[in-house]
């Protein structure tokens, strides 16, 4: 039987596609980079994703689209010219493929809630249990790797943040500092992992580069929006206005 396929728009290295796939998509990436698309486990394309949308839709039964997040992320808010710096593709995005006619979701990070349109939050702590993967050491660890995901797909939250204070927290972020002794003595807070094999277990993603570890989340969110989608999908009751 032929499943249903999924345009995946700045697919970077797959987290968002693992997700869908698992849902039960059959999935094509679209990414400008060919580093990325290596490592990419799915059929892609090399190209400019909103071209692609533009032109190539057609036989696609949903679309997923996580634009350059940069431009709405904390990492960059001290820039005074970060508006002009990076890409804000969130409303090009939404003009691009809104009025396809199938289900859509748009995700990104929180900082670029003003231009979501009704988005709703995910975090890791939803999917996975907080002390479940282990730091090289054996510190038990949690992520808050919150996402914002807009669709014209009525999405209902799986549950709730769970931040237990006894439980370290570890991130996956560029330039962010590594020394556990530090976050957990001095600054009270995370650090990102040395160990790449603790990055892609944290993300949930064993094929994933350091740099996909720091870009994408994890495919535990998209199966969850993925099942949603898929059951707009297969009951052909259309989609939101």
């Amino acid at each position: 039987m032929t499943r249903p396929r999924l345009l995946d728009l700045f697919c970077g290295e797959g987290g968002a596609a693992m997700g869908y796939s698992r849902a039960g998509f059959d999935v094509l990436g679209v990414d400008t980079k060919a580093a990325r698309l290596a490592l990419y486990p799915f059929e892609s394309v090399q190209g400019d994703a909103l071209e692609y949308a533009m032109n190539h839709a057609d036989g696609f039964d949903a679309i997923h689209a996580s634009p350059p997040c940069t431009g709405y992320s904390r990492a960059t808010a001290a820039l005074p010219d970060r508006f002009t710096r990076y890409d804000r593709l969130i409303a090009a995005t939404r003009d691009a493929i809104s009025g396809l006619g199938v289900p859509y979701v748009i995700e990104n990070v929180a900082d670029a809630r003003p231009e979501l349109v009704n988005p709703v939050r995910l975090c890791w702590s939803m999917f996975h249990r907080p002390g479940s993967v282990l730091d090289t050491d054996g510190t038990p660890l949690r992520m808050e790797r919150h996402r914002l995901f807009e669709s014209n797909v009525a999405l209902m939250l799986p549950g709730v943040c769970d931040h237990p204070a006894d439980v370290q927290v570890a991130g996956a972020y560029g330039g962010a500092r590594r020394d556990p002794w530090e976050a957990k003595h001095v600054r009270k807070g995370g650090y990102v992992p040395r160990s790449l094999d603790v990055l892609r277990a944290l993300i949930g993603a064993p094929w994933m580069s350091q740099t996909g570890c720091f870009l994408s989340i994890p495919p535990s969110y998209t199966t969850w929006v993925g099942e949603a989608v898929m059951d707009v999908v297969t009951s052909k009751e259309g989609v939101a206005a």
